[in-house]
C-alpha cells in the first residue's frame, strides 16, 4: 500500500469518526433538550398545585377569621 493510499484510508477513518462524534453530540443535545422540557413542565405543574393549595389555605383562614369575628359580635 502506498503512502497516498494510507493517507486516504486514514482520512476516511477520521471522517467516519468525526461523523460518529457529531451524531453522538446531536443525540446528547436532543436528550438534554427533552429532559429540560420535561423538568420545566413538571415545575410548572408543581407551581400550579402549590398555588392552588395556598389559595385554599388562605380562603380557609379567611373564613375562620370571619367566623371568629362574627362570633365576637354576636356575644
Amino acid at each position: 500500500m502506498s503512502n497516498l493510499q494510507q493517507a486516504g484510508q486514514t482520512k476516511g477513518q477520521a471522517n467516519e469518526k468525526a461523523e460518529q462524534w457529531t451524531e453522538s453530540a446531536k443525540e446528547t443535545a436532543h436528550s438534554a433538550r427533552d429532559k429540560t422540557a420535561n423538568a420545566a413542565q413538571s415545575t410548572k405543574e408543581s407551581t400550579q398545585h402549590g398555588q392552588q393549595q395556598a389559595s385554599g389555605f388562605i380562603q380557609q383562614t379567611g373564613e375562620s377569621v370571619k367566623n371568629m369575628a362574627q362570633g365576637a359580635v354576636d356575644e
